[in-house]
């Protein structure tokens, strides 16, 4: 019986024994597993101190962002403050009445409706050009632009600009589907055949004229039209350059004849041509945007008086628009507006690297 009672007693000893050290160990790896838990406090610090930081980085590009945004903005209206068009003015009682003793015709019918659409190729700067950074009608920049929102200023009216091919500029005032062309115009006698043509309305005074422009490669070859005879001149077809050429009575190895002023410049930086026959002004800002052009220095042709400047593209026949415009033009000449805007956009244009 004792023996039985000791071997029992024994057995207890040695069962609570394991409990003890089992519940130990137990208790040991609790303790490692709440370490590493990921509710443990040294888990739930360190995570708000990564939060705290990513949160601080976050501020901080976003700070750094805005600060960008500002000064893109303020870069921006400093721009838009540099290239601003001075107004229009008001106009005064003298030339007022002058304007509205002037009825007839299509000028009824633009008034009528309230809208003027000017037909133009806005690809020859500084007069129609494109500012890429703006949408819709603002994206049209430029002298001429200015000039067809003077007369509908005039007019009483708005003013619808309508981008066209050149080719197609002065067909769709022939054709009666836009009410003005205007679009840097020169004046040359098939155009007067085809429809009215208005004054001329402006010439620059610096880069006036009409000249050649050549790679600077030939700055010492090309010096004027008799250095092209067994050389490639181009133009644009029915300008006033293809006239002036043709007028000169001077052999050229050979002509080549583009759609627009725009290609007759690439095809001599291209090697397609020796010499593109142009208007000063507008290839003057080509080649400062296109190192490797020249214009001839000393090089200008004879233009008749009545073809210089510029002018607006009228439907034949149409005496009272043609008057109204005529009447904008010496308005303008009065108070030298269209010299600044040419200026303005000339600097907008260079600065855009408008060609």
């Amino acid at each position: 019986m004792r023996k039985n009672m000791k071997r029992e007693t024994k057995r207890n000893m040695k069962g609570n024994m394991k409990k003890i050290i089992a519940f130990g160990a137990a208790a040991v790896m609790a303790a490692a597993f709440t370490a590493c838990a990921p509710g443990s406090a040294a888990t739930q610090t360190a995570k708000a101190e990564e939060t705290t930081k990513a949160a601080e980085t976050a501020k901080a590009e976003e700070t750094a962002k805005a600060a960008e945004t500002t000064k893109a903005a303020d870069a921006g209206s400093a721009a838009a403050e540099e290239f601003k068009y001075a107004e229009i003015p008001a106009v005064s009682e003298e030339w007022k009445a002058k304007y509205d003793a002037i009825s007839g015709g299509r000028l009824d019918e633009i008034r009528k409706k309230g809208v003027i659409q000017i037909a133009s190729e806005p690809y020859f700067a500084p007069y129609e050009f494109i500012d890429s950074s703006k949408q819709g009608d603002e994206q049209y920049c430029g002298a001429d632009v200015q000039f067809a929102k003077f007369i509908a200023d005039r007019m009483g009216v708005k003013m619808e600009y309508v981008p066209l091919e050149f080719s197609a500029v002065l067909t769709s005032v022939v054709e009666g589907k836009t009410d003005l062309a205007i679009s840097g115009l020169a004046y040359t006698p098939e155009r007067a055949e085809a429809c009215n043509m208005s004054d001329g309305y402006y010439t620059d005074p610096k880069e006036a004229g009409h000249g050649l422009l050549i790679r600077e490669e030939n700055k010492d070859k090309i010096k004027g039209l008799d250095d092209l005879a067994d050389k490639t001149i181009v133009f644009q077809a029915g300008s006033l350059q293809e006239a002036l050429v043709d007028a000169a009575g001077v052999k050229v190895g050979n002509i080549k004849k583009v759609s627009s002023s725009n290609d007759a410049y690439m095809a001599v930086q291209e090697g397609k041509a020796d010499a593109a026959a142009v208007y000063k002004a507008s290839a003057k800002l080509y080649a400062e945007a296109n190192p490797g052009l020249t214009l001839v220095e000393g090089f200008k042709f004879d233009v008749p008086k009545e073809m210089q400047g510029n002018h607006v593209g009228i439907m034949k026949d149409e005496e009272a628009l043609t008057e109204f415009v005529n009447t904008c033009i010496a308005e303008l000449d009065e108070n030298g507006l269209m010299g600044k805007w040419v200026e303005t956009a000339s600097a907008q244009a260079s600065s855009l690297g408008v060609d």
